[in-house]
């Protein structure tokens, strides 16, 4: 049995893989579609219930992935094929060209200033913009930028364009790089490809897109984000400083048709936020069901109260423009109210990647009616999928909390050496 493994996906749950694995002495391959680890938790400022520094939790196990001598990264990497069988796989990604070299770069960003194309930054939940040749963000891991070729004019508009590489003393930019498929034989495969956000345009009732105070969670939590596009300013698009904001639960639930188990725990952090950083802060949370599971997440819950949070049960949330920025009207105990603020945060529910069906097919296993990686046997198996040597963890099995993404990439990396270990003992043969 091949005792490599392959890790699809570098966020939180595959870096904790990643690392278990490298533990026990076994080469790992952890291929990342984008130029970056981290993942979805990289871009928060603080977790529940702890309210811990995610920067600060996340870093040491960057850093100790990209140092660990039995860990090779590949970042803007996609599986193409799978090949083979339980402990004897061939897998085949593609690996795209990023233009800069990792050695000879040393992540000054001087080749970022003179490149003349700017264009919205996604990882940012385009609040700012980025150039043509970018890092996502600051701090981002491993600190080497990538050149986008959808907007850079070399490759668009196949100008001789050379500002960037002519600003980069240590000649790291490349041209002529080419995409590479490699072919990587592994024992077992370990899936970790996170989560998305329900996408909110497609409740009009909320008014995202047409009001500008109307955040989603994500957008909120940049704008909190110290290494953020407004550097942890809390202002709105208008450069105002929200005096009173509503927080709306279960924003997209009855489309999905399950409850995310997280979006209250991040809903009352953001709450705990507004109140901290801004003064005299008026905070609303509107819900129509509340899940707060565990005795540290009630404790969160209740102390959050105690911040002077407005905890309002009610239906048929809508929001509309006015003149101190939006009218947010609710039915509560059977009577229509609402409230005026000048901020409103949408808490969606969390969805399946998007690249988990294609991905899946490649893998010869399953997906659920909601799109996450199928388990085997639902609780009593929730790491091993349909397919031997096939293992998922984290939010592409399902929504979950950081602790619980963790705890799943461990169980997960169990599976994989104990059933390894039990393939090495030579079966019993009768006399």
């Amino acid at each position: 049995m091949n005792k490599d493994i392959l890790v699809i996906g570098g966020g939180i749950a595959g870096i904790q893989a990643s690392l278990l694995i490298a533990e026990s002495g076994r080469k790992v391959y952890l291929a990342e579609k984008t130029s970056m680890i981290g993942g979805n938790a990289i871009k928060f400022e603080e977790v529940f219930p702890n309210m811990e520094c995610s920067t600060c939790m996340l870093a040491p196990k960057q850093q100790e992935l990209l140092q660990n001598a039995n860990i090779e990264l590949l970042t803007l990497a996609t599986l193409k094929r799978l090949d083979g069988s339980p402990g004897d796989f061939t897998a085949t990604i593609q690996v795209k060209a990023g233009y800069v070299s990792p050695v000879d770069c040393i992540g000054c960003g001087a080749c970022y200033e003179p490149c003349p194309v700017s264009v919205k930054n996604p990882f940012e939940e385009n609040l700012n913009e980025r150039k043509a040749i970018f890092v996502p963000c600051a701090g981002a891991l491993p600190n080497v930028p990538v050149i986008d070729t959808d907007n850079c004019v070399r490759f668009t508009k196949g100008e001789d364009c050379t500002a960037c590489q002519e600003a980069c003393m240590f000649e790291a930019i490349d041209f002529n790089q080419e995409d590479k498929e490699l072919q990587l034989k592994v024992g077992a495969v370990v899936v970790a490809t996170g989560f998305d956000e329900f996408d909110v345009k497609d409740l009009p009732e909320y008014g995202y897109g047409e009001l500008d105070c109307v955040y989603t969670a994500m957008e909120f939590e940049r704008l909190f984000a110290s290494n953020g596009p407004t550097l942890g300013e809390l202002t709105l698009r208008n450069g105002e400083t929200p005096k009173k904001a509503a927080i709306v639960h279960c924003v997209g639930r009855d489309k999905v048709g399950y409850c995310s188990g997280i979006c209250c725990m991040y809903s009352a952090k953001f709450a705990r936020f507004l109140k901290h950083k801004i003064d005299g802060a008026e905070v609303f949370a509107l819900y129509s069901d509340l899940c707060v599971p565990g005795k540290l997440n009630e404790r969160f819950y209740r102390e959050t109260l105690g911040e002077g949070v407005s905890y309002i049960h009610c239906g048929n949330v809508k929001v509309e423009k006015n003149s101190k920025g939006a009218k947010v009207t609710y039915d509560s105990a059977g009577k229509s109210e609402s409230i005026d603020v000048d901020m409103v945060i949408l808490a969606p529910a969390v969805i399946a990647n998007p690249d988990n069906v294609a991905l899946a097919e490649i893998l010869g296993i399953e997906c659920d009616s909601r799109g996450f990686f199928a388990t085997e046997t639902g609780s009593l198996a929730p790491v091993t999928t349909s397919r031997e040597g096939i293992y998922v963890a984290g939010c592409a099995e399902s929504p979950k909390d950081i602790a619980a993404s963790i705890t799943q990439a461990g169980a997960a990396v169990n599976k994989i050496i104990s059933t390894a270990e039990r393939a090495s003992v030579p079966q019993a043969v009768e006399d």
